[in-house]
């Protein structure tokens, strides 16, 4: 296949008469598809419907300690809810908190905790002059707008196969102060899909930050979200590191259910250390006196043990494989070659990084909406909306059916060839 770089004025010019018309008989199909975020399609939210059985008006609400879940009380979570959720994120159960449904009120929470009233005694960020966040890009969109919320400032760091640009990060934390914090999404990363490498786990241990508040918001979404049951990245444990280099207030790592259960009514978690339980604990108890019991009673009765949400996932993981697989073979049968896109190949996650030629992503999510296919918005994976390449796109397949997600692949790289050999035309003489 030839790269429209490589071809002639008059052969660009034809390729772009026949990508007009391919475009105007979209138009014509009306479509109305949504790929703008990453959420469980029915089927994939059907498979946790026997949670709606797990406890009905005849079923003891005890735990096992005597424990009445319909009461008030037990501020981390029920034992059984810890133990579950422990064995998910690779953490003793001593060392989490279960919150209520959305892993990202946790993150606002702790943000917000920070800022009034500082960590661990330390000044709260409110109080001082200026407070940064690294932020590695691209990223979620989501955590972007926590701290933009509260006026930090975000500093961009490039994103590798491998996970943040260390080298950065190492020479930022240590030289500034006022830096306070990065975002991280470890394992099959939003968007690209990545996983760090046991390098890089272990770079960020060993971190010596020059604030002594400085923390890893570290956001494990997809920990047991894998593609293939051959085939999956592993992560070295963050904590366990952080406390083997002699740093374990470090991190506070983030996880949930939200795409393993259903997302509007899952359980959350916090695992950390037990100088920073403790310091949460004296805001949290003012906040709450607990969250949702029967809620993560009725996790532990669905799944009973890590095994049973271990073989849930994998029926996830059939639903969505050959999603991820329509979306890979269109972008190479349709763009392989042609030098104007690259994309990545994620083993997990829910989304897939593509990268357009610069300046042209705007104008491919434009032409897909017109033709009407909604994507999440060019520049959303940037602190502020702002892509300085224009370039990168996130795409997320999970949510159309196969039908529909099969058109607005096809349309997909219809609007990047169009766009693409635009701007190539444009810059001929």
């Amino acid at each position: 296949m030839k790269a429209y770089s490589d071809m002639t004025k008059e052969e660009l010019g034809k390729e772009l008469e026949e990508l007009r018309a391919e475009y105007k008989k979209f138009q014509e199909l009306d479509l109305s598809l949504d790929m703008s975020r990453g959420k469980p399609c029915r089927e994939q939210l059907d498979l946790s419907m026997g949670m709606m059985d797990a406890l009905n008006s005849q079923a003891d609400l005890s735990c096992e300690d005597g424990t009445d879940c319909r009461n008030y009380g037990v501020l981390t979570g029920i034992d059984e809810a810890k133990v579950l959720i422990g064995d998910m994120m690779e953490n003793n159960p001593d060392n989490i908190i279960i919150y209520g449904n959305s892993s990202l009120n946790v993150m606002y929470d702790t943000v917000s905790r920070a800022m009034t009233h500082g960590i661990l005694g330390n000044t709260p960020w409110c109080k001082l002059q200026n407070v940064k966040f690294i932020c590695p890009v691209p990223g979620y969109d989501r955590h972007f707008a926590i701290t933009e919320y509260f006026g930090i400032d975000m500093i961009p760091v490039p994103m590798t196969p491998d996970g943040p640009d260390m080298d950065i990060v190492e020479r930022l934390v240590s030289e500034d102060e006022s830096i306070k914090g990065i975002w991280c999404v470890p394992k099959y990363s939003n968007p690209q899909g990545y996983s760090y490498s046991d390098e890089t786990v272990r770079r960020f241990a060993r971190l010596k930050p020059a604030a002594r508040d400085f923390r890893i918001f570290w956001d494990n979404a997809y920990g047991i979200h894998h593609l293939y049951d051959d085939d999956q990245d592993y992560l070295i444990e963050i904590l366990a590191e952080c406390k083997r280099a002699g740093n374990p207030d470090l991190v506070y790592k983030f996880a949930s259910t939200s795409k393993i259960t259903f997302p509007g009514s899952g359980i959350a978690a916090l695992a950390t250390s037990p100088n920073n339980l403790e310091d949460i604990m004296k805001q949290m108890k003012n906040q709450t006196i607990g969250h949702d019991k029967v809620n993560q009673l009725r996790h532990v009765r669905f799944f009973k043990d890590i095994h049973g949400m271990t073989e849930h996932m994998r029926k996830h993981a059939d639903i969505i494989r050959p999603k991820f697989e329509i979306v890979l073979e269109t972008l190479e049968r349709n763009l392989g070659g042609r030098g104007i896109g690259t994309w990545t190949k994620p083993k997990g996650g829910y989304f897939i990084g593509f990268d357009a030629l610069p300046g042209c992503a705007k104008d491919i999510v434009h032409a897909a909406k017109k033709a009407g296919v909604i994507m999440t918005g060019a520049g959303a994976t940037w602190p502020y909306g702002n892509d300085p390449q224009d370039s990168n796109i996130r795409i997320a397949p999970t949510y159309p059916t196969l039908d529909d997600l099969k058109i607005a692949a096809e349309l997909f790289t219809l609007c990047v060839r169009l766009v693409s050999a635009e701007k190539i035309y444009k810059e001929m003489k």
